[in-house]
């Protein structure tokens, strides 16, 4: 679990980044996960965006990402997603 401190460390740190990912009409599919997942290993904290289009709401998604083992969802702002989570092989970000 990730203390405020540190919570706000990253919201500071993902504020100049890009989305990565569109999630859309299919809604956060198995494949979307895995590929999420692969570029937390990479980056260590990435934005999503939810299109309007999509079918399963923010909070349903953020649910179900904040249920993967390590995954941290920092921040949901209107339609992105922060997510954390500390590589294995990368370690890019050190926490205070």
């Amino acid at each position: 679990m990730l203390t405020g401190k540190q919570k706000r460390f990253l919201r500071s740190e993902a504020h100049h980044l890009q989305p990565l990912f569109q999630i859309g009409k299919q809604g956060l599919t198995e494949s979307v996960i895995v590929q999420i997942e692969e570029a937390l290993e990479a980056k260590e904290l990435i934005k999503v965006n939810i299109l309007q289009n999509c079918s399963e709401d923010r909070q349903t998604i953020s649910e179900k990402l904040s249920e993967r083992v390590g995954l941290h969802v920092v921040q949901v702002i209107g339609n992105v997603l922060i997510l954390y989570k500390e590589s294995v092989d990368n370690k890019q970000i050190e926490l205070p």
